[in-house]
């Protein structure tokens, strides 16, 4: 982990760093859905050790770890890149998890860790996400909730799959005004625009067919449950003052306190690395 960090650090000469924990002992999704996650696999206890004193070692490094009471780590990620937009930053959020996806803006990137490691794992801007799914990055989160999201165990809407949803957020989105059209015009502005794209593109037409599945019963109930339960938390508290040389976070770190950290590990070669890349100042970036 340290070392995915310092390769992190190395590639984007960051001006702070942060990291989001999940709480363990309390979800707030899981009280408003008990069978969230409910699918997952239990996490090893040796594991789950590792990963509390993983947290403690990067706090005591000097850097910013964050776990908020009930929340998870996407929660922390949501409010960094809202923090970088409100600030003038740009934001690199480092992840596994595809929901960081509903982040990706101008100023905010995705670096979706992969087998590769972080040199082989693909940085998502909005033209990439684009070209992945056909959707706008404005518009993700509304396709997830469509979609669904089986690692959560958050069905999608039925009848709507990740190809069908894309399209319709594309060619006709946001929801709100979908939503509207079905409601007081039966939809037919939904299905007079998708008709229109299936015939310049050559398509088979799905107006009709899409109309019929948000119309169904539940249909409106599962997309506004999904959506708030994968709204992250975009106003935490991070405590990162730019202003206030040694705030947690900010780098450089000092050095003789990465060499004692780090050297607590007994790899002297981790200790070479954490002492170049976290106790030299960074070309200033703004990330």
């Amino acid at each position: 982990m340290l070392r995915q960090i310092l390769d992190s650090i190395d590639a984007f000469a960051p001006d702070a760093v942060l990291f989001g924990l999940d709480d363990r002992t309390a979800s707030v999704r899981r009280d408003a859905y008990p069978a969230y996650k409910a699918g997952r696999a239990e996490k090893d206890p040796m594991l789950v050790e590792q990963l509390g004193r993983a947290g403690a070692m990067l706090d005591a490094l000097g850097l910013a770890t964050h776990t908020p009471p009930g929340l998870e780590a996407d929660d922390v990620n949501a409010s960094g890149a809202a923090w970088a937009g409100r600030n003038g930053w740009d934001c690199v959020v480092i992840t596994s998890d595809r929901d960081a996806f509903a982040l990706i803006s101008e100023h905010t990137r995705v670096l979706r860790l992969i087998n590769g490691g972080i040199n082989g794992s693909p940085l998502l801007t909005p033209a990439r996400l684009y070209s992945m799914y056909g959707v706008p990055a404005a518009r993700y989160l509304e396709f997830a909730a469509l979609r669904g999201d089986a690692s959560d165990n958050l069905p999608g809407v039925s009848g709507i799959g990740e190809k069908t949803a894309a399209a319709l957020l594309d060619q006709v989105g946001p929801m709100d005004g979908i939503w509207s059209d079905i409601s007081d015009n039966d939809g037919r502005k939904v299905t007079e625009i998708l008709d229109a794209w299936a015939a310049d593109t050559g398509v088979r037409r799905i107006g009709s067919r899409v109309v019929r599945a948000l119309s169904a019963p539940g249909a409106r109930e599962r997309y506004d449950f999904n959506l708030r339960m994968m709204t992250c938390r975009d106003d935490l508290d991070l405590r990162l003052t730019p202003d206030i040389p040694g705030t947690p976070g900010l780098l450089p770190l000092d050095i003789d306190r990465v060499t004692r950290v780090v050297g607590f590990l007994g790899v002297e070669a981790t200790t070479a690395v954490a002492q170049r890349v976290l106790s030299t100042n960074p070309a200033s970036t703004g990330w």
